[in-house]
């Protein structure tokens, strides 16, 4: 695989404090998950009581596709659709097409936990979706039901992927958040599996998301740590980003069964390239993962704001942007190991 290097600069873009461009959305298409992962939606908060957004809180598909637009004016080339578990949201394959058609938007990805991809994937990649990550810590299904949150669905996220790999969604990338304790011992399980196949596995340190998922720096399993452990069996060597903030730092196996990436925000942060932005499914526009607080654009979309307006918010807070979380966690642990401590200190918006 070839790298391709996106020129992501330009007169019309903005660029923040740090001089970084905004060039990834995400976007939050459904608040909702048939999952409770204990590192994102905990059940503990997210239970049976809990007030999801009624659908006229959560942005309409012309609400997204209009906003998508102006992000794109300002230099975003990539959108990931994501949730809560975006396939939960009926007709998606109607959005992404609309999505498809935006001048400037360059690549569309779908972030999922799996489960309904099987339904799901003739119609996504009819209407333009060309990338698919699936979220999947383990192969173990004692394992797999825990961090789940008691679902045993591991069979239907292994046929969601076949079934992303059929249509030619390829390759497929597979997340693994580990935890030290955990899922750690199974990791090299998945490499096994999907080695030789047109999936690319990417292990990710566990992150204090949200400061809700009880994080604790001994969880976290250093990405250099993995990369020993899978080397030693499967020799590998390191290739070159496909475009400057990419968060993977991708490794290739010698004998050419594929490769697998590695995301270190806990142990080698990489804010000082970080060019993505969010959008949540009630329109709020946050410019760092961690943020507490986000631009109501919702709102304004709502009362009426014409495109310049809106465009002239989005601009100005970018423009305005000194999110740099995950460095500032690595600093500050070192002085206060608490992630209150952490959250105080952190300067988002």
């Amino acid at each position: 695989m070839e790298s391709t290097i996106h020129d992501i600069r330009g007169a019309a873009h903005p660029l923040d404090r740090f001089a970084r461009p905004l060039h990834d959305l995400r976007i939050s298409v459904m608040d909702r998950c048939n999952f409770r992962c204990p590192y994102c939606m905990p059940k503990e908060q997210f239970h049976d009581n809990y007030r999801f957004l009624k659908s006229q809180e959560r942005l309409s598909f012309e609400e997204i596709v209009r906003l998508s637009r102006l992000f794109a004016s300002l230099g975003v080339r990539k959108l990931r659709l994501t949730g809560g578990e975006p396939l939960l949201r009926a007709n998606l394959s109607d959005l992404v097409g609309d999505l498809t058609a935006i001048p400037g938007i360059d690549d569309i990805a779908l972030t999922t936990n799996g489960v309904l991809l099987g339904q799901h994937a003739v119609d996504l990649h009819a209407n333009g979706l060309r990338r698919v990550t699936v979220s999947l810590d383990t192969l173990d299904r004692q394992i797999f039901a825990r961090l789940s949150g008691g679902f045993a669905a591991l069979d239907q996220v292994l046929h969601g992927i076949d079934a992303a790999i059929a249509v030619g969604m390829m390759p497929v990338k597979v997340n693994s958040v580990i935890e030290r304790g955990v899922n750690d011992e199974t990791a090299l399980d998945l490499v096994e599996y999907f080695r030789g196949k047109p999936v690319i596995v990417r292990f990710i340190e566990f992150m204090d998301v949200g400061n809700r998922n009880a994080w604790r720096p001994e969880m976290v399993v250093p990405s250099r740590e993995l990369v020993a452990r899978i080397s030693a069996r499967w020799p590998m060597h390191p290739v070159s980003e496909n475009y400057r903030g990419e968060v993977a730092q991708r490794w290739r196996f010698d004998d050419g069964a594929g490769e697998i990436g590695f995301i270190s925000s806990v142990s080698q942060p990489f804010c000082g390239a970080c060019s993505r932005a969010r959008l949540s499914s009630e329109g709020k526009f946050y410019t760092c993962l961690f943020a507490t607080q986000g631009l109501d654009l919702r709102a304004s979309m709502r009362a009426g704001a014409s495109d310049a307006d809106l465009l002239n918010v989005i601009r100005s807070r970018w423009l305005e942007r000194t999110d740099r979380y995950s460095e500032l966690r690595d600093e500050l642990r070192r002085i206060e190991p608490s992630p209150k401590k952490i959250e105080m200190y952190y300067i988002g918006g």
